[in-house]
């Protein structure tokens, strides 16, 4: 392989994960790290019965225990299950990764008497406990945990669920993606990737996207009735363990634990829908560029340029260091570092993982960054986009373990963001209209992608799990059924659903792993897009409100963190406002596609 192909296809960008473990390798440095975990947890035990008697000190030092062995659980957890996303096909790989799970898994169990304990402690004790200045590195987390007290069960029933879950829900997630992971789609004459495959439905030539799409769907037909299995076996679960804990919706855990309302996550699903409008215009437009009557469902990720670019691993670094540097030398530094230091996965390869993720860790490591590399445009804004996960995940270190991460409700606030300023800088440099609209165009694409089609795949989900609790066992063809529904809400008459399109909900993990997730896209998104337009109206000077939000990790609740930034979370017209943005990039694409002269 040449310089120039390795470039192309990033395949020396590989992620060293040795520095996770002590100095020693793969399983005897597991095994050190857990067995430290244990006599961690051992020594925490002897507090059980006592949480209600502890002072603000003894507290605080308990915290800070619990902090030690959450450290070092974080890094064999994420040793393993990053070592196995590399190559989901390797058996050693995948023992490793349960072993580790099981042993955490039982450290979990020994510990679950705190959280119930906590729960039981009068609001006065705990307000007042919770005063202490030495429990600050906790306290947003030790309050937020009590918003489960309606939906913990006794210690013994707690343990059951706990243990029982590796071999039941677990397992069924690590099945689900070890299927997908192996899927092969034979294209040209030969075997390819699922994640090469579906690249192709942004190629600019019809013919190769139909081709590319049928493929798809004879690479999904293998195993197809076996991941409808383990959807209806994991929504069964689902129902079982929300009935046990009393809650009234299938959506009301993941909200609860998004630290979201009910009611302004309703808010949220009913103002994308109520402008499915902005979705449709555009592709009816596409459409209008492509030269085609109607678009098939193949056709709504095509480029709109007439050539598909291509762009070597160096190049797009460049790029994108400059775009972070254009907003912050301290970022560009930051994501330096993600380079340099080996931080980054993305060759794509058989067994891989598809997609792209930034994996936190632990707040004493560093964050590692999943791609599956194609070397196209959209790619280069993947790489900013999990960047700016990484960024915010570096930036809130020092909030210790409790506080680095968000709710999924803004996790996507920095990752968006930096996306954003990446695509601002390509467009900065471009002044060939038809390179313009391009790039315009792909970016709108995105963001409906994100918004629209996100809580379309949200009711998909509202469907199936309500209906499996309804009337029972859906079938691979039920299951179609529901998806082309809810895919046909947002598409309206503009976008033609293939009958090949109706078993495409079965390679997205979303749906296994993290029932509800997928309407955080949505809601980070339309919240990124609002504090990009505070950057872009107030300059250099927002830069440093922004860097506290990020700084601040999830020390606070949502609507605080969007204080930092001038943004109200509560408003009712906040969704409204974020569409608003989505259709003036709907207006000046609209333009540009004008200007290039390729409207008739």
């Amino acid at each position: 392989m040449t310089a120039t192909d390795a470039d192309m296809t990033a395949a020396d960008v590989v992620w060293d994960l040795a520095p996770l473990l002590p100095d020693t390798p793969d399983d005897r440095g597991l095994s050190e790290l857990l067995d430290a975990a244990d006599a961690r947890a051992e020594d925490l035990a002897r507090t059980r019965g006592q949480v209600a008697e502890l002072d603000a000190g003894g507290l605080a030092s308990f915290m800070n225990e619990m902090a030690e062995l959450l450290d070092l659980v974080g890094r064999a957890g994420s040793y393993a299950g990053l070592d196995f996303a590399t190559d989901t096909t390797d058996p050693a790989r995948g023992a490793r990764m349960q072993r580790v799970e099981e042993r955490a898994t039982a450290i979990q169990t020994r510990l679950l008497f705190f959280e119930l304990e906590w729960a039981e402690l009068p609001d006065e004790r705990v307000d007042e406990l919770l005063a202490d200045e030495r429990l600050a590195f906790a306290r947003h987390h030790l309050r937020s945990e009590r918003r489960y007290r309606p939906h913990l069960l006794t210690e013994p029933e707690e343990v059951i669920l706990t243990e029982k879950a590796l071999s039941g829900r677990s397992a069924w997630e690590r099945l689900f993606e070890e299927q997908v992971s192996t899927i092969s789609v034979e294209l040209d004459g030969g075997i390819t990737t699922l994640e090469a495959a579906l690249a192709r439905l942004h190629a600019p030539d019809r013919e190769v996207r139909r081709t590319a799409a049928e493929a798809i769907t004879s690479g999904l037909e293998p195993g197809l009735r076996t991941r409808a299995f383990v959807m209806n076996t994991l929504l069964s679960d689902k129902a079982v363990d929300d009935r046990l804990r009393h809650f009234d919706t299938w959506i009301q855990s993941r909200n609860l634990a998004n630290e979201a309302g009910d009611a302004s996550v309703e808010a949220l699903v009913d103002a994308v829908q109520s402008r499915n409008s902005i979705a449709q215009r555009w592709y009816a437009l596409k459409a209008r560029l492509l030269g085609i009557d109607r678009l098939a469902d193949y056709d709504r990720m095509a480029s709109v340029a007439e050539v598909e670019a291509h762009i070597g691993w160096q190049s797009a670094k460049e790029l994108v260091l400059d775009a972070y540097g254009s907003f912050s030398g301290e970022l560009a530094d930051t994501a330096q570092r993600f380079f340099d230091g080996a931080w980054i996965d993305a060759a794509a390869r058989p067994g891989k993982r598809p997609g792209a993720f930034c994996a936190y860790t632990v707040p004493s490591h560093h964050p590692y960054v999943l791609l599956n590399w194609t070397s196209r445009r959209r790619d280069v804004l993947t790489l900013a986009h999990e960047l700016g996960h990484g960024l915010h995940a570096f930036l809130a270190r020092g909030q210790g373990i409790f506080h680095q991460s968000t709710p999924l409700t803004l996790a996507e606030t920095a990752s968006v963001f930096g996306e954003t300023v990446t695509f601002g800088r390509l467009l900065e440099e471009v002044t060939d209209p038809n390179e313009r609209l391009a790039l315009l165009a792909s970016n709108l694409e995105d963001q409906i992608a994100t918004v629209f089609r996100q809580i379309a795949m949200n009711r998909f989900e509202h469907s199936i799990h309500t209906e499996r609790r309804d009337t029972g066992e859906l079938s691979v063809e039920r299951l179609g059924d529901l998806w082309t529904a809810s895919q046909a809400d947002m598409l309206g008459d503009s976008v033609e659903i293939t009958e090949g399109y109706r078993t495409w909900w079965s390679y997205i993990p979303h749906f296994i792993g993290t029932p509800g997730y997928v309407y955080a896209y949505a809601y980070g998104q339309l919240l990124a897009l609002s504090v990009y337009a505070q950057y872009e109206a107030r300059g250099p000077e927002f830069v440093p409100q922004y860097l506290d939000l990020l700084r601040a990790g999830g020390s606070m609740a949502p609507e605080e963190l969007g204080r930092l930034v001038d943004v109200d979370l509560a408003d009712p017209g906040f969704w409204d406002r974020g569409l608003d943005i989505i259709e003036r990039r709907l207006d000046e694409t609209v333009a540009a596609a004008e200007a290039s002269g390729r409207l008739s």
